[in-house]
């Protein structure tokens, strides 16, 4: 019998300074089985860091292997924006990056190594992609914090990330690296 995804409500008071976003999400996030806690809050930072109109997770989740974890659509349906989790592989960021205007990748692993597994390989304009990474004691301390139902408040001014999660209050840079 097969293992059905957990459903996580998530109402999110986003105040991004640095992009003048400011909104008020009710989300609800699925989460699969094989997915870990840790992915799952690097994609709902992700969305809110990225947050713009057309913005949606994608309908596989983390199992899709044809859309990333967050994508942007305009209004006629084009994809916009590719926004990869996690430590994507190579093909899949080259794929992305030549549907869709605009690449990032959020990881919550070493950054070191998700760059060393991209770097090199055939990436469509490499250059131009961001990695963001958050610190692991940040995530690791997050996750503690997540239940089924949560409210938060995301704060984001000069990259510096403030978080409080159900109470649960945390800080952390978000640190945009290059590939080569």
């Amino acid at each position: 019998m097969a293992l059905s995804a957990t459903l996580h409500t998530f109402t999110v008071h986003l105040a991004d300074v640095d992009r003048g976003v400011y909104q008020e999400l009710e989300l609800r996030v699925a989460r699969h089985p094989s997915e870990t806690a840790e992915f799952m809050l690097t994609r709902l930072l992700a969305y809110c860091l990225e947050y713009e109109e057309g913005i949606t997770f994608s309908d596989g989740g983390v199992s899709s292997t044809d859309e990333p974890a967050v994508l942007v659509r305009d209004l006629t349906g084009r994809m916009t924006a590719w926004i990869e989790v996690g430590a994507p592989d190579a093909e899949r960021v080259h794929r992305g990056s030549k549907l869709a205007g605009r690449v990032a990748v959020y990881t919550h692993r070493d950054p070191a190594k998700v760059l060393a597994q991209l770097t090199g390989k055939r990436v469509h304009r490499a250059g131009e992609i961001p990695v963001y990474s958050f610190d692991r004691a940040f995530i690791d301390a997050a996750v503690t914090a997540v239940e089924r139902r949560n409210t938060v408040t995301l704060s984001v001014t000069e990259r510096l990330l403030y978080l409080d999660l159900n109470g649960t209050i945390l800080s952390t840079p978000v640190e945009e690296h290059r590939l080569a």
